[in-house]
């Protein structure tokens, strides 16, 4: 069973699928590993550590030619997978609604891709998840990227010349993005507030120190989805949470966004009106940048200013940190193969009634067979 790494080609992109650590494990199961010259050094992982590690290194055709399995973060162009083995598995983190085009390419090409970020929310999947083990150092980063924007310090300090108020930060969205965020500002010494749709997540924001903002007796709330992940709520609830928002936001010196709904446009939490009842010097940091935004005005990886408010449009935050991002995803995958490694076989058996199965396979036998991808692109 060959697997190939591959150097990826997406713009802003860092990371690895492999480190020498799951290079020696998969080894260690009976594989043969090739890694594609100069895929790690991004990520601060040389061609000779691949090597002792004991991969082949070589050009992108020399890893390809023959390999059972194709490992890549952001999914390379079908184009580009030439020489792979008949039905290759490809492992990644595809994007498979936005790169549709990409998705129905890896079907004509006959092979069978897994799209990672689809991991359903499961216990015997949690080491396997890289939304998961992404948002944790997104939601670090969007704090220090929040605070190096913010003109003062975070702590409270207490000196000869005078007091210095702490940073009132505020997140909204308590996912593994927003929990990570309050977390990291409270070791910072911030005075922390936060928010969810989700009820249950009221305890997770006390246990961090932080203090909940909840809208209260509200009927028609929906926002517990499936899988742990947010839905859509109510119109009354939108409202009831805007106004409560409002008189929020306009205290706060940072707001961290991290609201998502899978497969739909990020919900839209702060309208310019509300920016503009911020105090001039305050950041808002977007983790939604890239699927609409949260924040009205956000551009997509740029920094905009709106009514003296700076307005980060974070993109994939998890990238400026590749070292260690890699590693996580890197062991997510390794995890997920693993759990399905049949060592008579020398290689992994992919059930078509399980449920890990079903929820990131999206092609197969040169068809698209995702339901969730089906029903987002009923064309395809």
């Amino acid at each position: 069973m060959k697997i190939a790494v591959l150097a990826e080609t997406a713009s802003g992109e860092t990371r690895v699928a492999a480190i020498p650590e799951t290079v020696k494990k998969f080894i260690a199961l009976g594989a043969e590993l090739a890694v594609e010259e100069g895929a790690g050094l991004a990520a601060a992982i040389t061609d000779a550590e691949f090597a002792a590690a004991g991969a082949i290194t070589g050009p992108r055709s020399a890893v390809l030619a023959g390999a059972d399995i194709i490992l890549s973060v952001s999914g390379p162009e079908a184009v580009t997978l030439a020489g792979a083995a008949p039905g290759a598995i490809l492992v990644g983190a595809l994007d498979s609604i936005r790169r549709g085009d990409a998705i129905q390419a890896y079907a004509a090409a006959g092979l069978q891709a897994l799209s990672l970020e689809w991991m359903p929310r499961i216990t015997r999947a949690q080491s396997m998840d890289v939304l998961s083990s992404q948002s944790n150092l997104a939601g670090y980063k969007a704090v220090i990227d929040g605070a190096a924007a913010y003109g003062r310090a975070f702590p409270m300090m207490m000196t000869a010349a005078g007091t210095i108020s702490p940073a009132r930060v505020f997140v909204m969205g308590v996912g593994v993005a927003g929990l990570q965020a309050i977390a990291t500002a409270r070791r910072l010494g911030a005075q922390v507030s936060a928010t969810d749709v989700r009820s249950a997540t009221r305890e997770q924001i006390q246990s961090l120190g932080a203090k909940p903002v909840f809208v209260e007796d509200v009927a028609g709330i929906e926002g517990e989805g499936q899988g742990g992940y947010a839905t859509e709520t109510s119109a009354e609830y939108q409202r009831a949470q805007a106004e409560l928002v409002s008189g929020h936001i306009a205290k706060q010196d940072i707001v961290i966004t991290t609201a998502l709904i899978p497969g739909k446009p990020a919900p839209r939490l702060i309208s310019d009106t509300q920016i503009a009842s911020m105090r001039p010097g305050s950041v808002l940091v977007d983790l939604a940048a890239d699927a609409g935004g949260n924040v009205e005005g956000t551009v997509v990886g740029e920094r905009v200013q709106k009514h003296g408010v700076t307005i980060l449009g974070a993109v994939n935050l998890a990238r400026s940190l590749p070292a260690d991002a890699s590693a996580l995803f890197a062991r997510n995958v390794y995890n997920f193969l693993s759990a399905f490694w049949d060592k008579e076989l020398g290689g992994p058996v992919l059930p078509d009634d399980d449920e890990i199965v079903r929820g990131i396979r999206v092609t197969k036998d040169g068809v698209i067979v995702n339901e969730r991808l089906l029903a987002a692109r009923p064309t395809a």
